[in-house]
């Protein structure tokens, strides 16, 4: 369920009338708090919010069963162009790679509360195809590198 405008509250709402607010919630599903001061945040009835948990473990153990019986990942890399138009520009080695990749995070999501997982892989997927998608940057990206290009600090 998205939040539309109708739907959204303030954190001082909030705080004035929490029961309000709570009641809200409940009868929509959650609503958007926004913040002055920081991210926004949802209230979400509790037994919504497992459902979406379910839902989502469903989805990602029917996908990995997929996976399980069509090794290739056919069935769902032909999908994937509908869902991702940007992978056209990847080779079919790449599609299937992403779509293995994909269905793995969203198994971390479900299984693992990895939920940042799944957006990292198409983040990173829809970069590749970014510049796959430009020839002269691909070409750019393709050429050979010499040197020491210094220290690179790692963040933990």
């Amino acid at each position: 369920m998205s939040a539309s405008h109708a739907e959204t509250v303030t954190f001082s709402d909030l705080s004035r009338n929490p029961r309000a607010v709570a009641e809200r919630a409940t009868r929509l599903g959650r609503v958007r708090v926004t913040h002055r001061d920081a991210p926004d945040f949802y209230l979400t009835a509790a037994d919504r919010e497992d459902q979406r948990d379910r839902t989502l473990a469903t989805a990602s153990r029917l996908f990995l069963a997929l996976l399980k019986h069509d090794p290739t990942a056919r069935t769902l890399a032909i999908a994937m162009p509908e869902v991702f138009p940007w992978v056209r520009h990847l080779a079919t080695d790449e599609v299937r790679d992403f779509t293995f990749e994909l269905v793995e995070a969203l198994s971390d999501a479900a299984e693992l509360d990895l939920d940042d997982r799944a957006e990292e892989v198409i983040v990173g997927w829809r970069a590749t195809a970014r510049v796959k998608a430009n020839p002269s940057e691909y070409a750019a990206a393709r050429k050979p590198t010499s040197g020491d290009f210094g220290p690179v600090e790692v963040s933990a």
